[in-house]
């Protein structure tokens, strides 16, 4: 994890904040603290990860998702990562679009218009791998120079699905807009 300067912090979205507070009942100041009295700040983020799980109520439903999203928040606000980078430094970006067409459609819709291209904001675009879940149906292709790619679909109802490109692997967090703006602009293609 690349580590930030303490003056870095305090960048964690405030809906983020208040969405943890409500999923486990516990305020931030209180998350604060206890990271605190267990030197979270020295940690990487599994160990951080396994911390914030050890809090979480048992019973709560998907704990293990809020469990590192209280990770990543904390890393946030005290500067060992900012919005959008993950835990190994690089960058994250996505963008989505709710298409009328099932799952596997949005996929083949996406494969038909942008497939073929060869490039994308001047990076080579590598072989690109289909493949499906029961839930959700994917199309990915790594990028020379700027991490992968992840097209997938998930079905939001009986007509239409939820399409998201997801690049990971973004070198700066300066390129992120850029990248976000790109792959908007293709999903509007659809």
């Amino acid at each position: 994890m690349t580590k930030k300067s303490a003056a870095a912090g305090n960048e964690t979205r405030g809906t983020s904040i208040a969405g943890i507070e409500r999923a486990t009942g516990r305020d931030w100041a209180s998350w604060m603290a206890y990271f605190d009295a267990n030197n979270a700040r020295e940690l990487a983020h599994p160990e951080i990860a396994k911390l914030a799980l050890a809090a979480t109520p048992e019973d709560m439903q998907s704990r293990h998702w809020w469990a590192q999203g209280v990770a990543i928040a904390f890393e946030q606000q005290v500067g060992l990562r900012v919005p959008g980078q993950s835990s190994t430094g690089t960058f994250r970006v996505s963008a989505t679009r709710t298409l009328s067409l099932d799952r596997d459609a949005a996929v083949a819709s996406w494969v038909a218009a942008h497939g073929e291209r060869t490039e994308h904001l001047g990076h080579a675009a590598g072989v690109p791998r289909p493949s499906r879940t029961d839930k959700r149906t994917f199309w990915r292709l790594p990028l020379e120079g700027a991490g992968k790619v992840e097209v997938a679909a998930v079905a939001k109802d009986a007509d239409r699905s939820i399409l998201t490109v997801s690049q990971d692997g973004i070198p700066d967090q300066e390129q992120i807009e850029a990248w976000r703006a790109h792959w908007k602009a293709l999903l509007v293609e659809l």
